[in-house]
C-alpha cells in the first residue's frame, strides 16, 4: 500500500516537473522573441523596448525554478560526482548511501528555501509590490516569488522520493543516458 501511494505520488511529481520545465522552455522561448525585438528596435528605430531589462531579469529566475524540479528529476543537477564515480565500483553500498545523505540534504535545502519564499509570496500578493521603474515599465514581484516557492518545494518532493526509495533517476532514464557524460 504505501509503495503504491508512493509511486502515485512520484508519477505526480514527475508529471508536474516535466511540465513545469515545458513551461520553462516556453519562456525562453518568449525571452528570445523579446531581446530579438529589443535588438532590432534598437537598430532599426533606435528605440529600446521598454522594459526589456526587466523582462530579462524576471525571466531568468522564472527559467530556473521552473526547469529545477526536473533536473532534480533526471538527476542532472550541477555537483561533483568525482568521489561517488571513483568509489562506486569499490564500494557500492558507501555510494549509495552517500548519494542518499545528499539527497537528503538536498531536500532540506529546497524545503527550507520554499518555507522562506511561501511567506515572501504572500506578502507580495498582499501589497501588490513591483519591481522596474514607475511610469516606464514595471512588472509584479509575486509570480516570482510564487515560481521559487513552488520550483524548490517540487524538488525537495523529488529529493525524498530519491531518499525514500534509493533510485537517483526514473527507470527510463537510468538505461539510455548511462553512456552519456556527467553533467
Amino acid at each position: 500500500m504505501q509503495k503504491t501511494t508512493l509511486n502515485a505520488l512520484a508519477g505526480v511529481a514527475n508529471a508536474i516537473a516535466i511540465a513545469a520545465n515545458a513551461l520553462g522552455t516556453l519562456v525562453v522561448l518568449a525571452l528570445v522573441v523579446v531581446l530579438n525585438v529589443d535588438v532590432i528596435a534598437r537598430s532599426v528605430f533606435s528605440a529600446p523596448l521598454k522594459g526589456s531589462y526587466e523582462i530579462v531579469q524576471f525571466s531568468v529566475v522564472l527559467i530556473v525554478f521552473l526547469q529545477l524540479a526536473d533536473v532534480v528529476r533526471v538527476d542532472r543537477l550541477t555537483r561533483s560526482d568525482g568521489f561517488l564515480n571513483l568509489i562506486k565500483n569499490r564500494a557500492p553500498g558507501v555510494t549509495a548511501t552517500l548519494r542518499r545523505i545528499i539527497n537528503a540534504l538536498s531536500a532540506i535545502f529546497m524545503g527550507l528555501v520554499a518555507y522562506i519564499t511561501i511567506p515572501e509570496f504572500l506578502h507580495m500578493w498582499q501589497t501588490q509590490d513591483y519591481f522596474g521603474v514607475p511610469g516606464l515599465f514595471t512588472l509584479p514581484w509575486w509570480p516570482v516569488k510564487l515560481v521559487i516557492s513552488f520550483g524548490t518545494a517540487l524538488a525537495c518532493l523529488i529529493f525524498t522520493i530519491k531518499v525514500i526509495t534509493a533510485v537517483d533517476r526514473p527507470a527510463g532514464l537510468a538505461a539510455s543516458s548511462s553512456s552519456e557524460p556527467p553533467a
